[in-house]
């Protein structure tokens, strides 16, 4: 059986030959954990900003011309079999990113300098950068789990609703939507300049 079949399996296939890549090429100063954390924070990053992009780009545009389009076979299958399964791989890459990132600061010594955008503890020398960045994200997070999330188990039927909660339950998860990607632009931004000292 091919490991690549299944998504486990080429997940799997994928974290085996990252630890191999390391053990092979890795630095003769021993394992750091701050650096499997920081590639996890980017890990999860790129699953979730590459779904919300996959939302926002993709997703919500097709499922208003299956709904404008009459004798299409509408959004069902999209709406019973994607979404559910999109949302799910979304809030939790969410999740990881976040709580990633705040334990990669913690261990740092930059978690309160980096929120406080440097006022307050220790932040490293970008401390500006990376606390525009983790600010960001957390509005992101906050609209994943509290905006988003809810109102589409409502969109979904997970969720009793009646039509005119569904209709706002639509708006409003679209518009947080929309807000993480229009914030997610300078949030990248700022994560960015942090690791590679650009002077913000």
């Amino acid at each position: 059986m091919n490991p690549l079949d299944k998504i486990t399996g080429t997940l799997v296939t994928g974290l085996v030959l990252a630890i191999v890549l390391v053990v092979v090429l890795g630095s003769d100063q021993g394992f750091n954990f701050n650096v499997v954390l920081r590639w996890l924070h980017i890990a999860a990053g790129i699953a979730w900003i590459g779904l919300l992009y996959y939302f926002n780009f993709v997703q919500v545009p097709a499922l208003a011309e299956a709904a404008a389009d009459k004798g299409g076979p509408g959004g069902a299958g999209v709406t019973k079999y994607v979404a559910p399964r999109a949302l799910l791989w979304f809030r939790w890459s969410a999740a990881v990113t976040w709580l990633s990132g705040a334990w990669y600061l913690f261990n740092k010594g930059w978690l309160l300098g980096a929120f406080s955008l440097g006022l307050a503890g220790q932040a490293g020398p970008f401390h500006n950068a990376i606390g525009i960045g983790a600010w960001l994200g957390t509005i992101m997070l906050f609209n994943v789990w509290v905006l988003i999330w809810p109102n589409q188990k409502k969109l979904l039927g997970l969720t009793p609703a009646t039509d005119e909660q569904k209709a706002r339950a639509r708006r409003v998860a679209f518009l947080a939507s929309r807000t993480n990607t229009a914030l997610s632009i300078p949030m990248i931004l700022f994560m960015a300049a942090s690791a590679h000292g650009l002077p913000f």
